[in-house]
């Protein structure tokens, strides 16, 4: 009987190591004891969030309710987190994401606006909803401009896009309900500014068409310099224009050169085009720190890797004047490097900025993300005026009415 006993307790021990020793090969645990394979490679990865907020402890649990408690990463990444195998952990997802909300594959960018439905939208339904009416996306005032430009080619019509799209109906729009009334007379005072649909532009004309027609040459324009900066690509990886697409336009940081210097050993630090950090900035609360430096909200830096065209209100915000001339030289005489593919002067910049401000302390969330109202021109979709702060001699802000001092329909 002894022996027995002594038999079994050999075999638990045993089974017991086995299981220790496979854990220890395949699982790395986090600071919750739970476990999370991706971090065997992904070891020292940053936080995309502080774990103790409101977002990180949802994705928490819908991780355990997918059955993988711990591993956040699968959330909004997807892939297949029972195998080490970097091809195969990079390749598509768990079944119960396949048969329920979540990722249908391996994403690399979450935020991706052609996925991100699957992703971000998994709690934020309304705004990747309302993102395809977005001037952002649609980039219709630059087409409608470039037409005019060039004769007048679809007239005061703004029912042009960089995809074909359509207004969300009145329920699934965002924003109050003064708001939206305020909104619909705006649309009716300019319905060709509010087109309720539009079509992809035309595509880039032959010789022999811009032979016959020579106005067509806008559509090569408008095709190749001004609709690179959609959210619906990413940038063109040159100094200053690395960024994800979609979501991770803005809420992803990038730095000007497009290294990584984060603290995951797997992701290299020489090669241009990876994130700056793996974290998420957004609102004044959302932290995020690199090379033991912290700040918050969403830099001035993120939304000029694309605002730096057109009418450079980016670049004048910062006090960057383009410039033809390569000086001022760097130290070591060197001319001066480019960033968005230019040369800059730099200038005072805008009061604003010295006093510390962002560009989301003006632009609101129904500017950036759009209330899923389709307009065609920024002066339709920005919110923001002065008054809106400052007031007038007469009145403080909050006494003014909605859309005082608008241009259109004003």
């Amino acid at each position: 009987m002894r022996i027995i006993i002594i038999v079994l307790l050999i075999c638990i021990f045993g089974v017991t190591l086995s299981s220790f020793q496979h854990r220890g090969e395949n699982d790395i645990r986090t600071n919750s004891g739970s476990s999370n394979t991706c971090l065997k490679c992904h070891n020292g990865i940053e936080e995309i969030k502080d774990p103790d907020s409101y977002m990180m402890e949802t994705i928490a649990e819908i991780a355990e309710e997918a059955g993988f408690a711990g591993n956040s990463c699968i959330v909004c990444h997807g892939g297949n987190p029972e195998t080490t195998d970097k091809t195969l952990a990079h390749k598509g997802s768990i079944p119960y994401f396949l048969e329920d909300d979540g990722p249908k594959d391996f994403y690399p960018d979450p935020g991706s606006p052609w996925i991100n439905e699957h992703t971000c939208g998994y709690c934020h339904e309304a705004q990747t909803r309302a993102q395809f009416t977005s001037l952002m996306f649609t980039e219709a005032g630059k087409i409608q401009g470039t037409e005019w430009g060039f004769g007048g080619l679809n007239g005061f019509n703004h029912n042009q896009a960089n995809y074909d799209v359509d207004e969300l109906p009145l329920h699934q729009q965002l924003g109050t309900e003064v708001y939206l009334k305020y909104m619909q007379r705006m649309k009716d005072a300019e319905a060709q500014v509010f087109p309720g649909s539009m079509k992809q532009l035309p595509p880039a004309p032959t010789a022999a068409e811009v032979k016959e027609n020579p106005q067509l040459a806008a559509y090569t324009y408008i095709r190749q310099e001004c609709q690179r900066c959609h959210t619906g690509v990413k940038g063109r990886n040159k100094p200053g224009d690395y960024r994800g697409m979609g979501c991770s336009a803005c809420h992803i940081p990038y730095s000007t050169e497009g290294y990584y210097e984060g603290n995951d050993a797997s992701i290299s630090h020489t090669e241009p085009g990876h994130v700056l950090v793996h974290s998420l900035q957004s609102s004044r609360e959302c932290e995020v720190t690199v090379n033991d430096k912290t700040y918050s909200g969403i830099p001035v830096r993120t939304c000029v890797t694309c605002h730096n065209r057109g009418r450079r209100i980016g670049t004048s915000y910062m006090g960057l004047l383009e410039t033809a001339y390569k000086s001022p030289f760097m130290l070591n005489g060197d001319e001066q490097e480019q960033v968005f593919t230019k040369n800059y002067l730099h200038m005072h910049a805008d009061i604003h900025k010295d006093k510390g401000m962002l560009c989301q302390d003006c632009h609101t969330s129904l500017d950036v993300h759009s209330s899923g109202i389709l307009a065609g021109t920024t002066l339709a979709a920005v919110e923001i005026e002065c008054q809106d702060c400052h007031g007038t001699p007469q009145k403080y802000p909050w006494e003014l009415p909605i859309g005082f001092s608008d241009e259109i329909a004003g």
